[in-house]
């Protein structure tokens, strides 16, 4: 008999019957730095013209540079981007990429400017559908940095890739400008092109907690250029704990439905789970679920019963523990009057109001989160719980301003958020 074959056979069994999280346990040194991401915008497939929203972006960028720039949440001493053509349907051509310190507007922090390469080379051509992944590049940042990422786009490139409600100028401008202090240019938009993530090298036993949401976690209503969503306020709250705090909303963004954007259940993976560093998320997300139907959005969609969200929300929950990633659920925020002064009529009515109701009973009381915030009781009038406190009202009766989501970030119990070690 083959003793040696056989001790080695079992001890091959005993590998793969180990759990996963012992696996990567036994593969990571807790006490060096690793690769976390710090920083993230959801990417959305452009829709079509004849949407009530429009894209504002432009169909396609030739010879052209665009300048983004990002406020990151953890730090560290290098530094990767994640470039995305998930939604492209040829390849996407980069001429040249940098990173650098962001100044005042468009400008760049003397001495600050890095090339980024992939795979040893200044350029990329991404697949359709797939993101690129930046060689590590050496950049000291500090937590709640300000970075600027710029990419050049050699020839004619449709930008079918993106993120609508990016809350940031950015900056276009003719040639190969990835390099200059300062980009001079009449032409911006506030929306992301291809950007997806920052990652960092981070120190030690780093975690990132993911907010996954709709427009009330993109951040609509709020000020642009001055970083106050819920999860920047997070993120400033958490940056001495070294956890991040990385945005994965998007504005129209519903659990089971696609439109501006796919759907949570299709982009859970993509967007959280494979973040790299995850330990929580968040999920504030299903105000658009109930009341995009029978709206001018989508006035043709039969109204949503509360056991169809909630059963989303355990598909959400099953898989992230298989990830063995907390999750917390939020409770969804008031909206009685939401757009009633704008084009976008039929968004609230008092089943709709119902079935909100429902959802916020079994969020609080169900037990099936690791852990609930409670948003709703944040932001309501006291004297009027269907709408929201008017001074925590964009105006829209939708998206708190400013102090709203200061306010839902100052809510949040860090203990109860991060949980034990």
């Amino acid at each position: 008999m083959n003793y040696p074959k056989i001790t080695a056979a079992l001890a091959l069994l005993s590998a793969l019957a180990m759990p996963v999280s012992s696996t990567l346990a036994a593969g990571k040194d807790p006490a060096q730095p690793g690769w976390s991401a710090t920083w993230s915008a959801s990417p959305q497939p452009t829709w079509e013209a004849g949407f009530a929203l429009p894209t504002n972006i432009p169909a396609s960028l030739s010879n052209q540079t665009v300048r983004q720039i990002a406020r990151i949440s953890l730090g560290g001493k290098r530094a990767r981007v994640v470039l995305s053509n998930e939604y492209g349907t040829t390849p996407l051509t980069v001429g040249a990429a940098h990173i650098a310190l962001a100044g005042s507007g468009s400008e760049i922090a003397a001495g600050s400017d890095r090339a980024l390469t992939f795979g040893g080379r200044a350029s990329v051509t991404i697949a359709p559908g797939a993101p690129a992944v930046s060689d590590p590049v050496d950049l000291e940042l500090a937590p709640l940095a300000r970075v600027a990422v710029s990419i050049f786009l050699p020839q004619k490139t449709p930008l079918t890739t993106f993120h609508w409600e990016g809350k940031q100028t950015a900056y276009i401008v003719p040639g190969n400008l990835a390099a200059a202090s300062a980009i001079k240019t009449d032409q911006t938009l506030g929306a992301r092109l291809f950007l997806s993530t920052i990652l960092v090298e981070a120190a030690p036993a780093a975690r990132v907690v993911a907010a996954f949401g709709d427009s009330i976690t993109d951040g609509a209503g709020s000020t642009p250029d001055r970083n106050q969503r819920w999860p920047d306020h997070l993120a400033q709250r958490l940056a001495r704990q070294n956890v991040a705090v990385i945005n994965a909303g998007i504005s129209g963004a519903r659990v089971l439905s696609d439109k501006m954007g796919v759907n949570a259940l299709a982009r859970f993976e993509r967007d959280v789970l494979n973040q790299p560093g995850l330990d929580s998320v968040i999920l504030l997300m299903g105000i658009n679920d109930i009341g995009w139907p029978g709206s001018s959005f989508t006035p043709q969609d039969p109204a949503l019963a509360a056991e169809r969200l909630i059963d989303g929300y355990r598909q959400l929950i099953a898989r992230a523990r298989l990830h063995h990633v907390r999750i917390v659920g939020a409770t969804l925020t008031p909206f009685e009057g939401a757009l009633q002064d704008t084009e976008l009529k039929g968004y609230y009515s008092a089943s709709k109001e119902q079935t909100r109701q429902a959802v916020n009973q079994w969020i609080r009381s169900s037990g099936e989160f690791d852990a609930v915030i409670d948003f709703d009781a944040v932001l309501r009038d006291p004297q009027h719980p269907r709408r929201f406190l008017p001074a925590f009202d964009s105006g829209d009766h939708l998206h708190p301003g400013d102090r709203g989501y200061r306010a839902m970030a100052d809510a949040i119990d860090l203990a109860t958020l991060l949980g034990p070690r």
